[in-house]
């Protein structure tokens, strides 16, 4: 049975993308429990071009094949693929597009020509584009292009269709996660908001949080466009109330200029205990103040769901004992991805046990250098805690949320 997904943006805009659910891992990192959508679409004027592909994934372009001819579009009947953004999720599928429609121009950034190389090795029968650069296919269609380099690659541009007002945004504005049922922000059930709102932020920690400053540019640089729809990469279509998404990511990127929300993420992980007794004095100390908290143990939790808590937290506690001189490597490695995606401007406390040496300290001071951080007078005891390093552990919890609690929230209400 033929796989159709077929759904209509606007007069001849269609999403003709497919929804996967795969226990691989995205960018061969971060786990996505609740799938991902590769958005793709097809615009017919006179001239068709493709916005977007897919990778050969869980049946995806057997998918986008089916969906085209649905619409009775032939290979042939391709005039351009616009390819946004050169990551392989996107453009998978690009070598069999090719032959398949051999006579298609790609259209891309003076960048982007050079990754259809470096990916594809396609030299020819390439359109180079930059900002301001239109390409009109005819029967009221004109697309119009915009750079925004580093979000999150440094080839990124977006496609922008006059008639109708959409802004196809590439990986900008976009989420983790499937489609459940519905495509579009205004037919969301509120059951659902929840859901594409944690899958947002742990797609913008994981993937985007780097490049907040280009995202911020990047809007800037769209602020003059009339938008009626944004079409990303991937997640929801925003039909409804695209300025609901600008805004969200507007606060996102905002998260690692400033202190984020009056919450605490507090990263934990225990050999034998004795690192787990003093975290739990820590939340004691945390709950007298009743500020709200998200609690990871590594290395049982994937960093993956770490940093996208750590990210919107304004309080930062880790807890994590000495390993053969060193700090425990799973928490290492967390504090690795935390300097790596920037996770800026926290109040930040600190307790570990150690045996013969304290290294996991050092390694947290290391870690830290550079990131901002207001940080509490770390709390390093060996071996068990006594009953006086345990008070001034609950001290510690208690200092902390007490700073946390009066940062004010940056989150407004974005209805979809």
């Amino acid at each position: 049975m033929l796989k159709i997904t077929v759904i209509e943006l606007s007069e001849d805009i269609y999403w003709i993308g497919a929804n996967i659910h795969t226990e691989d891992l995205f960018e061969g990192i971060w786990p996505i429990p609740n799938g991902v959508a590769l958005n793709a679409y097809v615009v017919k004027g006179e001239k068709i071009a493709l916005i977007e592909l897919v990778r050969e994934w869980g049946g995806a372009a057997q998918t986008l094949i089916n969906n085209l001819e649905s619409l009775s579009i032939s290979f042939d009947d391709i005039d351009y693929i616009v390819l946004n953004h050169l990551e392989p999720d996107h453009t998978g599928f690009t070598n069999m597009l090719k032959l398949l429609a051999p006579n298609a121009e790609i259209v891309t950034t003076q960048k982007g020509a050079a990754l259809v190389d470096g990916f594809f090795g396609i030299t020819s029968n390439i359109k180079i584009v930059k900002t301001g650069d239109e390409l009109d296919l005819g029967k009221g269609k004109k697309l119009k292009f915009a750079e925004i380099p580093n979000v999150h690659w440094p080839e990124t541009m977006v496609t922008y269709e006059e008639d109708s007002k959409i802004l196809f945004s590439s990986d900008a504005f976009g989420s983790f996660g499937v489609h459940k049922g519905c495509i579009f922000d205004d037919e969301t059930p509120d059951s659902n908001k929840s859901y594409w709102e944690d899958e947002m932020l742990r797609y913008y920690a994981n993937i985007v949080a780097t490049f907040s400053p280009m995202v911020l540019k990047a809007i800037d640089t769209l602020a003059g466009l009339e938008i009626k729809m944004i079409a990303p990469s991937h997640g929801l279509v925003w039909r409804g109330n695209p300025g609901a998404v600008i805004n969200k990511y507007i606060r996102y990127a905002n998260y690692n200029k400033d202190y984020a929300e009056p919450e605490i993420c507090v990263v934990w992980g225990s050999m034998y205990g004795n690192t787990e007794t003093m975290l739990n004095a820590v939340l004691r100390g945390i709950a007298k103040e009743a500020v709200p908290i998200h609690l990871h143990r590594v290395p049982n939790v994937d960093p993956s769901f770490v940093l996208a808590d750590a990210y919107k937290s304004a309080g930062l506690v880790i807890g994590a004992p000495t390993y053969e001189y060193g700090m425990f490597p799973p928490m290492k490695y967390n504090l690795e991805l935390f300097q790596k995606k920037h996770i800026w401007y926290k109040k930040v406390a600190f307790f570990g046990s150690y045996g013969w040496s304290g290294g996991a300290l050092k390694d947290f001071e290391s870690l830290s250098e550079r990131m901002k951080w207001e940080i509490l007078d770390p709390l390093s005891f060996k071996g068990h805690p006594t009953s006086e390093e345990l008070k001034q552990g609950e001290e510690l919890g208690r200092k902390i949320a007490s700073q946390v609690k009066n940062i004010p929230s940056k989150i407004k209400d974005e209805e979809f």
